[in-house]
């Protein structure tokens, strides 16, 4: 049902071309990974390859995974060099839980990119358009500036340690391989030599690019759905401002009003639930990430070995980048529909109709129940959580430099 709110109304492939501009980036992270949820009128052809293509991402990760696992249970025996390989190796490990995650959820993801073209329908007036757009933007510099920071990161530490190379004596010769990102099995493959060792330094360079993308597919997603949220929480306030306007019977208005913010918690419910096993990973992983990090780059610093911790301090920028991004996301869903209340209570409610003023008291107790976005539906997000993350990670870091 179309809410007619004012006389201004946009031809179609405006709003269309807006509702592409929110979610293009989307898109681009998704689809080369086969993540983009597919449409009723998706081609058969399309779903077989995005099959294809997810069988092959789980084929590139587990490349990298099961090795690795295999090496530090059955041939590496040092724990402070174990120590040294569990952060890359869990990045892969978080990174196919939340594959799996969003094509899990795919169904819900495709109903959220349905309820925001609605949405852009529904808005009809250009100063509502505006504003929506407005955060359409933000929620697009996020979702770009989340794709640099985690791309730069990671592959940056893949590149130097790719450029720092193992030299092993092997009888009387002395042999020298490029290191790999991730550990490798010796018995499986001996990645001392070429061409084994370049073949599989290529298999892993790819498989982090899959990794990243599927970790900044999920945050992009995210901030572009949250900002969506935001844009209409402000389009909701301008109704709210403008109920006493003459052009409309206020108790029209009143029901178009409640209509678009129960829509809109719909759209919220459906959002946490695509999420909150995400978050919970990322929230559990980049804290255990964090610390050893930390850890890593004390080692460095005592061994002079500035060009390394130059790349483990991008990657931990990276991380506390991407687990702010979801912080301050259910931050300020929560804070913005906490407004509504008080933005109902704070209208001339007093100056409407009897039967129509009691109508915005049950905005205002629907408002007065928290929404919140959470990590696994344990931890609230919020900019606290953020806080939290940091002061864990250091604590284990110092029980970490106390024990080893």
């Amino acid at each position: 049902m179309t809410i007619v709110h004012g006389p201004d109304k946009p031809s179609a492939l405006y709003r269309g071309n807006e509702n592409d501009y929110s979610l293009q980036l989307n898109r681009w992270f998704l689809k080369p990974i086969g993540a983009w949820p597919h449409t009723r009128a998706t081609r058969i052809t399309e779903k077989l390859l995005s099959k294809i293509i997810q069988i092959i991402c789980y084929a590139f990760i587990a490349f990298t995974i099961v090795p690795s696992m295999l090496y530090f249970y059955l041939e590496e025996q040092n724990l402070d060099t174990k120590i040294n390989w569990v952060g890359p190796v869990s990045h892969w490990i978080m990174s196919v839980i939340n594959y799996t995650s969003l094509l899990w959820r795919s169904k819900d993801i495709r109903c959220c990119i349905d309820h925001m073209a609605s949405d852009w329908c529904m808005v009809n007036r250009n100063v509502d358009r505006e504003v929506m757009l407005k955060y359409a933007k933000f929620g697009r510099s996020v979702a770009g500036f989340c794709a640099v920071f985690m791309h730069s990161g990671v592959f940056s530490y893949s590149v130097v340690n790719s450029l720092t190379p193992i030299i092993t004596a092997i009888g009387n010769e002395t042999v020298s391989a490029r290191r790999l990102p991730c550990p490798f099995y010796s018995k499986l493959l001996d990645t001392s030599r070429d061409p084994a060792n370049t073949i599989v330094l290529l298999i892993q360079f790819m498989s982090g690019f899959i990794a990243n993308s599927i970790t900044v597919g999920a945050c992009s997603l995210a901030a572009v759905f949250a900002m969506h949220v935001c844009g209409q929480l402000a389009v909701l306030y301008t109704w709210l401002n403008e109920l006493l306007d003459e052009k409309q019977t206020a108790e029209h208005k009143l029901a178009n009003i409640v209509e678009h913010h129960l829509r809109l918690l719909n759209f919220i419910s459906r959002f946490e639930k695509i999420m909150n096993q995400i978050c919970m990973v990322e929230l559990v992983g980049s804290t255990m990430n964090l610390c050893l990090l930390g850890f890593c780059s004390i080692k460095e610093w005592n061994a002079r070995n500035t060009k390394t911790i130059a790349t483990y301090v991008t990657v931990a920028i990276s991380l506390s980048f991407n687990i702010f991004i979801f912080c301050y996301i259910g931050e300020i869903i929560t804070e913005q529909c906490k407004k509504v209340g008080e933005m109902a209570y704070f209208t001339k409610w007093y100056r409407l109709p009897h039967k129509t003023a009691l109508g915005m008291v049950l905005i205002i107790l629907r408002s007065s129940g928290v929404i919140k976005i959470t990590a696994g539906k344990l931890i609230q997000l919020s900019l606290m959580t953020f806080g939290d993350v940091i002061k864990t990670s250091a604590a284990y870091l110092n029980i970490l430099r106390t024990i080893m």
